[in-house]
């Protein structure tokens, strides 16, 4: 990613502003550029800043969210933020990116805005760094994957260790694997997953990864996955 997607909340009441504020600011390509209760006045906003996404409550006085819609003329691109789901029709004729019910789940809202960064930022240059974001105790962390060593099950929690440190990670082993690329990790063992790239001898059932110049880290081949492992070799 390159800089941040500049985001602006619009909604009457202070509450739901004050949960997407909370959610934009977990989100590493977001950045939260204002949030207004008045759409007469976010409709202006919009014509003198950088808008790149609008979060867009329906209901509202002034001015209704498809009326907003409809004199915004697609400057912006927008997630419909509502309690009725009476207008997902009608706000998807406007083209919208994705149509949320509150009260909205962090993980709902994750979906929503990782579909407006693909359609966004589609273009990625070959040259850029894979990665993957995991969920931390405060927020979605990146990880570049060139620079994970392995990662580490301990039931509902997995530590990566990559060359700079260790992030420690709200979710199952099960479920980063699924997000690795298959070609370059491998799961030697139920609690181990390792990075091909880093693995530096193999002896009998332990694998040695190179973490510094004079001390490489011990990692257990499980019986179940040593077949696939050395076939990945």
């Amino acid at each position: 990613m390159t800089e941040p997607m500049h985001c602006l909340v619009i909604d009457d009441k202070p509450l739901a502003i004050d949960i997407l504020t909370d959610y934009v600011g977990k989100v590493p390509f977001l950045h939260l550029a204002g949030s207004s209760q008045n759409p007469l006045e976010a409709l202006q906003w919009v014509g003198e800043r950088r808008v790149d996404l609008i979060f867009l409550d329906i209901q509202m006085p002034q001015l209704t969210g498809l009326q907003f819609l409809q004199a915004l003329d697609r400057r912006a691109p927008v997630v419909l933020t509502t309690a009725y789901p009476d207008y997902a029709l009608a706000g998807f004729e406007h083209d919208v990116i994705d149509y949320l019910l509150k009260p909205i789940p962090f993980e709902r809202f994750y979906q929503a805005v990782q579909k407006a960064q693909r359609r966004l930022r589609p273009a990625v240059e070959e040259t850029s760094r894979p990665y993957v974001f995991v969920k931390t105790e405060h927020r979605l962390q990146r990880i570049d994957l060139d620079e994970v060593l392995y990662a580490e099950g301990l039931q509902n929690y997995v530590i990566v260790h990559t060359l700079t440190g260790k992030v420690i990670a709200r979710q199952t082993l099960n479920s980063l694997e699924t997000s690795l690329p298959a070609s370059a990790f491998v799961r030697v063992h139920k609690s181990f997953i390792v990075a091909l790239a880093h693995v530096h001898s193999v002896e009998r059932s332990r694998i040695f990864i190179q973490a510094t110049a004079d001390e490489p880290r011990c990692i257990p081949v499980g019986d179940a996955y040593r077949r696939t492992f050395y076939e990945r070799l």
